[in-house]
């Protein structure tokens, strides 16, 4: 376990974050064009992507335990302070490529997640205008096919009129 392992997991889940950005881009997309039939597949793909972000980032935290002890740091150290505790050398820039990628990835799918959610208020807000606008048919069709008033008191089925 080392650095090497522990730059192999972060790509992981750079790898995992552009996926989330993806999966929420396409769902953005289905909320956009209206196609609501597939938006629950593609709400629980995204869960699915979020599962793994989170698999990953516990398999992270313990490599980062392990590197920070190595780099002389305590083992709760975040990537931004085992940047700052690097050996002189390439794993110094390799960290903070990591962290400056990873920082751009989360950004984007706070900016995603934020548009989805307004999207999906709006379009919750427009079904409840429109299911308020709904009025009863207050017509109905006689024998002929043309629309009549729409009875409103008892009828008897057993005389013929």
């Amino acid at each position: 376990m080392g650095a090497n392992e522990l730059s192999a997991l972060l790509w992981r889940e750079r790898e995992l974050l552009e996926l989330l950005v993806f999966k929420l881009d396409e769902e953005q997309l289905l909320l956009t064009n209206g196609k609501t039939r597939w938006l629950q597949q593609g709400t629980r793909e995204v869960e699915q992507v979020l599962g793994h972000v989170r698999d990953a980032g516990l398999a992270r935290s313990v490599e980062v335990a392990a590197v920070a002890l190595e780099w002389g740091t305590t083992e709760d150290a975040t990537l931004r302070e085992l940047v700052a505790r690097a050996p002189s050398g390439p794993w110094s820039e390799i960290m903070a490529a990591h962290l400056k990628a990873m920082g751009e990835l989360t950004t984007q799918i706070k900016e995603l997640r934020d548009a989805n959610e307004q999207l999906l208020r709006s379009a919750a807000r427009s079904t409840q205008e429109t299911l308020a606008d709904v009025r009863p048919n207050t017509q109905t069709y006689d024998a002929t096919g043309a629309a009549g008033a729409r009875a409103t008191g008892s009828r008897l089925f057993d005389q013929i009129l």
